[in-house]
């Protein structure tokens, strides 16, 4: 549906540097990555509204390298809305049809999405007299009335508090489950994927670090940036040895050897489980330690864990730690299986 092949984008000191990036039909493809990393040039370099500068898009099999943004059949939606002031909901909603000559077929679907998004009660008003969620209800519905084949989202749930954001999440669900639209999604959200997202890509500094499924990048991290940025934590160089690897004095056992001497592991906070006695199981991996940070996460605490030299994070249960007695300066022991350990 989507096939970007070597887009380079260059906009003054920044650039986009030889994107890949391949999407199905139907499919709610989500782009993270920290701020600056580039994500929203690439959105509007796909919408039309930044220059190329090598490369091609490709939607449904056309060339849309250079086509202005109104012949994309693109529907986009801004974080800030993006509507305009002076016009009432209904003509922000029906702004986009000046380009095209449906007239029965558009009132139709204006009804439909009226209703669908709940916004019949808003038609007369202007946007500043709106919340944030009936703005972006309303902005979703201008995107959705061009009948877009691929609709281009721009961090759309960061300007919402909690309730809203929700709201929002399960509609956007729904729509996409309900219809033939592509969705493309940009955000710096990790939560937000794990919800919506079919696939999805990591980026950093202009250039794609990761491409996949949110399971195979969740669990499978190809580099120490896309570990850190799931939510590893735990990310150490090391010295491979067979299935062993050395970190200082420390040596763990890995699923698998390695094919290089050095790189990295990573485990998940989640994954490492802290007792006050060594685990009698199969388990490998458990080495007595010290505690030296617990950190309150809301519903859980971070608990940092120095053992020998490195320091462990792991993650657990206010009532787990009330039941263990941790407290800085606790003997404890650490523990977390091999197959637990991401090696890259």
């Amino acid at each position: 549906m989507i096939e970007i092949e070597g887009l380079r984008v260059n906009l003054g000191e920044f650039r986009l540097r030889d994107i890949d990036l391949s999407i199905d039909e139907g499919d709610f493809f989500v782009l993270m990555g920290p701020t600056g990393a580039g994500k929203t040039v690439l959105l509007e370099a796909i919408a039309g509204l930044t220059p190329v500068h090598g490369g091609t898009i490709r939607i449904g099999g056309r060339d849309m390298t250079r086509l202005s943004p109104e012949h994309r059949g693109i529907g986009i939606m801004y974080q800030d809305y993006s509507l305009f002031p002076h016009l009432t909901i209904t003509r922000n909603i029906t702004y986009g049809l000046r380009y095209q000559k449906r007239r029965k077929s558009s009132e139709k679907l204006f009804g439909q999405l009226v209703d669908d998004l709940g916004i019949g009660h808003l038609l007369k008003r202007y946007p500043e007299t709106l919340s944030g969620g009936e703005l972006q209800r309303v902005a979703l519905a201008r995107a959705l009335m061009v009948e877009p084949k691929v609709i281009l989202l721009d961090e759309p749930l960061s300007a919402l508090d909690q309730s809203f954001r929700e709201e929002i999440r399960l509609l956007l669900k729904k729509i996409h489950r309900d219809s033939h639209i592509t969705f493309f999604m940009v955000t710096h959200d990790f939560s937000e994927a794990l919800t919506l997202a079919t696939k999805a890509a990591i980026m950093n500094s202009g250039a794609i670090a990761q491409t996949g499924t949110i399971r195979d990048i969740f669990q499978k991290p190809s580099s120490s940036f896309v570990a850190n940025f799931v939510g590893m934590k735990n990310i150490f160089p090391v010295i491979f040895n067979g299935t062993e690897t050395r970190i200082s004095a420390l040596t763990i056992e890995v699923p698998q050897p390695h094919h290089n001497s050095t790189g990295h592991i990573a485990v998940r906070p989640e994954d490492i489980v802290i007792s006050l006695k060594p685990f009698e199981s199969s388990i490998r991996n458990s080495f007595p330690g010290t505690v030296r940070g617990i950190i309150d996460q809301g519903f859980l605490y971070e608990v940092h864990v120095s053992v020998q030299d490195v320091v462990f994070k792991s993650l657990v249960t206010k009532g787990a730690a009330l039941d263990l007695g941790l407290d800085i300066g606790a003997a404890v022991y650490i523990s977390f299986k091999s197959s637990a350990v991401h090696i890259f």
